[in-house]
């Protein structure tokens, strides 16, 4: 990959500032009856998520137009900035239907069919990955934000990184990531995890790939991780942080809601009710036609439960659509073989004159149909193997505007996740499927009624909106942040409410209280105060303080009542017992490295007026908050080469408008941890605005909340605009806790 000090031209036509990368473009390429050549767009929940982002960022999107051996020039298609990829023939089998689908999709889901590795793919994998990277390179202006998709596509982040080490970098994985034992199979394990660790935020569906991935990383390159956060040494030996973490995608919520209210989609859903005979249940599964989907599974479960007596061909019919898939794949076309021929043996043993036991399509249908289809099942089966989200379990839910239907869904979707109220099953476990099977369809109407209202609003909650908002505030910190609550965090405060045991740690200066020319002049105001004491009168709830200030200067400033936990300096001082004092026993080294140090900022800062030099137990911290950005900038770099060269190894931190150091290394990443351990939080909220509150969200778990006051990248998931919005956050948690009791 050359790099734009060797070639200045890579930026002639960079024009972007933000550039989407995919295999495919959102377009097809049609040529209709007369001849004409056209496109026409390929309606899916990535095009929608980003469609809006990419008109207000004035985007690109890199990608494939479907077409083998032919080129095409850039060109704008409703609105949108296209940028072709060209594939030969060739290319396309080694590439695409070869390493992509025939090595790592294969893999990466369990090696539920076995890969085939072949050296002559991986070349063609790494040629067609430097092509969309370069493609990507042209097009994006100095600074842009690139985001990378899929599977197809994992060299790409690195081959960015090192060509053009200005743009902000993004990854996100649509399928599994796999366990480590399976993983390491791949025969370059090394060059795909170097890969994707081009990327500055590598966005996974479940926690568990983002658990998987971190720990491939561990052992391939041993390199640290903490959370979310993985280390990752550039060239000159600094790290680089890398956040790999979950952000489930989700679907157009609203579009879904919308069609399933259309008279003539409702009566689509009639008419096809009565083609079937209007049976009482209409079973149905839609899915691609994919040996992870579990549709053998399900076909064999079914076929079961008419042999038994379980169900009646009479009163049940399965509605199985299987759209085509990789047809030119040998595996894909011995698996349509094998269901085709279970649909064909099934309905010969069970359907009646009158009654199909399986109805079979083998084709795709446009949306309109697909929710009429939605609204005419009972019961949608969704039993994949194992599968990154699986979007049709949300499409379902959200097309059942009047609250009924049931949903039967595999524990290995990644949207088992979230929709926690469906009928979970492991598809492997044929017995249990059938049970499950037999419980959804003999479901009472009111239980139905519960759980798809709980669905609706998981799923309305998380539409695809957030999920891509979600993402680019974690990779950019950008976007408007409004004041107030935000209806996706005030539902979220609402889930956190109903744990069993709560620790709620709040950073103080920045998020707290607002930031002040003299730190020790800083207050919280009283609304602050008022909703901490609300919150402490909660069942199994603790509040703790965790700030970078001295744990004498945090009392002095905060005021705390007494049951408050306290943790300062940066993890260094932590209070759990307001009767047990608590006391910083340096070693002799740290104590002669702490003079040394306010030593030598003093002697910086003094000469310097509105600089200043605040000492701490076990650090000090340069304070430039007074000075213009310029020369704050300047006096902060003077000090951290100063530090580091007559003090190597010491913990250095930087804050807005501060730099630290410290002689003992600790976190406050590392106080979240000790005050989870002490209270036996079963959920932790996070609430910070500073840099240095990234290692209290890198931390924080699965149903933990994250919330970051003001603009700047974050790991935390949700976001407030200013000090001014805290209390409210506060008092809605104590409201919603209170209202638990």
């Amino acid at each position: 990959m050359t790099k734009p000090s060797d070639a200045e031209d890579l930026y002639l036509d960079a024009a972007f500032d933000f550039v989407v990368v995919s295999n495919r473009l959102p377009v097809d390429y049609v040529v209709d009856a007369e001849g004409t050549q056209g496109w026409r767009s390929s309606p899916g929940g990535l095009v929608t998520a980003l469609e809006p982002v990419m008109r207000e960022a004035d985007g690109a999107w890199v990608g494939w137009a479907g077409v083998a051996d032919r080129e095409f020039e850039p060109f704008e298609h409703d609105g949108i900035s296209l940028v072709p990829v060209p594939l030969s023939a060739a290319e396309v089998e080694e590439y695409y239907e070869g390493f992509s689908n025939d090595t790592l999709w294969p893999l990466y889901h369990d090696v539920i069919a076995p890969p085939s590795y072949h050296r002559e793919w991986w070349d063609a994998y790494v040629r067609v990955n430097r092509r969309f990277a370069e493609a990507a390179i042209r097009a994006a202006k100095r600074d842009a934000v690139v985001w990378v998709h899929d599977y197809q596509l994992q060299l790409v982040p690195r081959m960015l990184r090192e060509a053009r080490p200005d743009l902000v970098i993004g990854f996100f994985d649509h399928i599994p990531f796999p366990a480590y034992g399976i993983y390491s199979q791949l025969p370059w394990r090394r060059q795909v995890l170097d890969g994707l660790l081009g990327a500055d935020v590598i966005g996974f569906q479940r926690q568990a790939d983002a658990g998987n991935f971190a720990r491939a990383v561990r052992r391939v390159f041993g390199y640290a991780t903490r959370g979310s956060v993985i280390d990752v040494p550039d060239e000159s030996g600094e790290l680089r942080r890398v956040v790999a973490r979950r952000f489930p995608i989700s679907i157009d919520t609203a579009s879904f809601e919308e069609l399933a209210a259309r008279p003539e989609v409702r009566e689509r859903a009639r008419q096809i009710r009565e083609s079937l005979g209007n049976p009482k249940t209409i079973m149905l599964g839609v899915d691609r036609l994919d040996y992870t989907k579990g549709i053998r599974h399900r076909l064999k479960a079914y076929g079961e439960l008419l042999r038994e007596g379980r169900l009646e061909v009479e009163d049940a019919i399965l509605v199985q659509v299987a759209s085509p898939s990789r047809e030119r794949v040998e595996t894909y076309r011995q698996l349509r073989d094998e269901i085709e021929l279970m649909v064909g043996r099934l309905n010969g043993d069970y359907s009646t004159l009158g009654h199909q036991a399986i109805a079979y399509l083998h084709h795709g249908y446009p949306r309109e149909e697909m929710v009429a289809l939605y609204l005419a099942a009972d019961v949608m089966l969704v039993t994949a193997l194992r599968d990154g989200m699986n979007l049709v379990a949300k499409e379902y839910v959200a097309s059942r505007i009047d609250d009924d239907g049931a949903l039967v869904l595999s524990e290995f979707a990644g949207a088992s996740d979230e929709l926690r109220q469906a009928v979970l099953v492991n598809p492997h476990d044929i017995e249990g499927l059938k049970d499950a099977i037999v419980e959804a369809v003999h479901m009472p109407r009111k239980e139905q009624s519960r759980r798809m209202r709980a669905l609706r609003r998981r799923v309305r909650d998380n539409d695809v909106a957030n999920w891509s908002a979600s993402y680019l505030e974690t990779l950019t910190g950008s976007g408007t942040i409004r004041p107030g609550l935000s209806e996706q965090l005030s539902a979220v405060i609402d889930r956190f409410a109903g744990e069993e045991r709560l620790l709620v740690a709040l950073d103080f200066d920045g998020t707290l209280a607002p930031h002040v020319d003299d730190p020790e002049a800083a207050r919280a105001p009283k609304a602050v105060h008022r909703a901490i004491g609300r919150l402490l009168a909660s069942d199994d709830l603790r509040v703790a303080l965790v700030s970078g200030r001295s744990l004498e200067s945090l009392r002095h400033v905060a005021r705390p009542p007494g049951e408050v936990l306290l943790s300062g300096s940066h993890g260094v001082e932590l209070q759990l017992d307001a009767d047990a004092p608590v006391t910083i026993d340096l070693l002799d080294g740290e104590a002669a490295e702490l003079a040394r140090l306010l030593e030598l900022l003093g002697g910086l800062a003094d000469p310097v007026e509105g600089a200043f030099v605040e000492p701490k137990p076990a650090g000090a911290a340069l304070h430039t908050r007074l000075l213009s950005a310029g020369e704050g900038a300047v006096l902060q770099r003077t000090a951290r080469e100063l530090v580091e060269a007559e003090l190597p190894g010491l913990t250095v931190r930087g804050g807005k408008n501060v730099i630290e150091f410290a002689v003992r290394t600790a976190s406050k990443g590392d106080a979240v941890v000790r005050l989870r351990q002490h209270t036996g939080a079963s959920a932790v909220m996070y609430v910070g605005d500073d840099v240095t509150d990234e290692d209290a969200f890198a931390v924080l778990e699965d149903g933990d909340v994250g919330v970051k006051v003001g603009q700047g990248k974050s790991l935390a998931g949700f976001r407030l605009r200013s000090p001014d919005d805290v209390p409210a956050l506060l008092e809605r948690l104590a409201e919603a806790r209170g209202a638990r009791s």
